[in-house]
């Protein structure tokens, strides 16, 4: 891939950066700032080389109209705080604002446009549309800098269609992500254990069947689990269970078995009698929840189970929490994860969290990011990485 190096000298010169700021908000406050500081090494990059930076990002899923609640500007506070400038928020993403906001930009100061899904053709579906929309970005700057990957999976204006109008590169977040992933995926260190959860298992098809090719040991937690022990005949009570995949999971543990690949599911759970944080619960067996219960997170000896394998790997790749960890009651199953991830860590191994739900988890749970060699900003991205998929945010950079 293309790296800012490859654009030459950006003194003075109008840069488009595409980052990927969609932050969690408890009403217009900023609840997780990770994926704002994960941006920061680009930003400053840039900042110092003296370019006049043009950042366009999204914010939640309005439905192609300007949202009051999806504004910019809680991010273009905080922006400006962890840069230390003030950084304009443009009233609009390439309308007249954006054109005054990026023509006072001077060397060196940086501009955030409004939300880039404000406008529906960002993730149209038809290629004239996003085009359209890329071709009048491009108005707004002289090269493209991508460093969104938690957007690269997706083939939309501000992702793909404007890198084939500006000279375009990989951002340094994009470029440490692939780094990362690649290296869990191409020739990893072993024994490679993957750590699975989350709700469902049809989010994660894919990159099951990929993985079984690939790691050594896949442990299973999280919503998803109860398909799994339902594959084996057990009863799951009223816990999250997609029928409709039992048979696909049946597949996959013949196929593990087959290629001598463990796949490791907890021996026990904390079931509840609702889903609520203070629901009466107790730990029971896995293979025997009571059919009024519903399992909410992976019990204690699941949780030291699965964090001595952890701990024992040279390559771990994490992709969900084991449990409803924003609730404390159902939270151990996931404390216990990372802590194993971080005890590999400090032994030597390679550790990734794999974004979304995990990355949220590792920092409400008080984790300091630097127990992990890498936390993913991406959850989708990550994923599709892993599972080999081409991605075309990536894919249009090369050359």
């Amino acid at each position: 891939m293309k790296t800012i190096a490859d654009l030459g000298d950006l003194a003075g010169r109008r840069v488009l950066v595409r980052s990927d700021f969609n932050v969690p908000l408890d009403g217009t406050t900023i609840t997780d700032d990770g994926r704002i500081r994960a941006a920061l090494p680009t930003l400053e990059r840039l900042v110092a080389a003296g370019a006049r930076v043009v950042v366009t990002a999204h914010l939640g899923r309005p439905k192609g109209t300007p949202e009051e609640k999806y504004s910019l500007a809680p991010v273009a506070a905080r922006l400006g705080e962890l840069l230390g400038q003030d950084v304009a928020l443009a009233g609009d993403l390439v309308g007249p604002s954006a054109h005054d906001t990026v023509a006072a930009l001077t060397d060196g100061q940086v501009a955030l446009l409004e939300n880039v899904r404000f406008d529906a053709r960002e993730t149209s579906k038809v290629d004239a549309e996003r085009a359209e929309l890329a071709g009048e970005l491009a108005e707004l700057a002289d090269v493209f800098v991508s460093d969104g990957f938690g957007v690269v999976h997706r083939k939309q204006a501000s992702v793909y269609d404007v890198a084939q109008v500006l000279p375009a590169a990989a951002g340094e977040l994009v470029l440490a992500e692939v780094e990362a992933l690649s290296r869990a995926t191409t020739a990893p260190e072993r024994p490679y254990v993957v750590v699975l959860g989350g709700s469902k298992v049809s989010d994660k098809l894919g990159v099951i069947a990929n993985l079984l090719e690939k790691a050594d040991k896949l442990l299973v937690g999280g919503g998803m689990v109860f398909t799994f022990l339902a594959a084996q005949g057990h009863e799951v009570g009223k816990s999250l269970l997609e029928e409709d995949q039992i048979e696909t999971v049946k597949g996959y543990l013949a196929t593990a078995a087959e290629k001598g690949v463990e796949i490791v599911l907890p021996q026990d759970v904390v079931a509840a009698t609702a889903f609520a944080a203070d629901a009466e619960h107790d730990v029971v067996p896995a293979d025997a929840i009571p059919a009024d219960r519903l399992g909410l997170d992976i019990g204690p000896e699941a949780g030291a189970a699965f964090a001595a394998e952890i701990a024992a790997a040279r390559t771990v790749v994490w992709n969900g929490p084991m449990g409803v960890f924003e609730m404390d009651a159902f939270a151990a199953g996931t404390r216990a994860v990372a802590q194993g991830l971080v005890d590999c860590t400090a032994a030597g191994g390679f550790t990734i969290v794999g974004g979304g739900d995990s990355a949220a988890a590792v920092r409400t749970l008080g984790f300091d990011e630097a127990g992990f060699s890498h936390i993913s900003t991406g959850g989708g991205a990550s994923l599709e990485l892993l599972e080999g998929k081409v991605l075309p945010g990536l894919a249009v950079l090369e050359g």
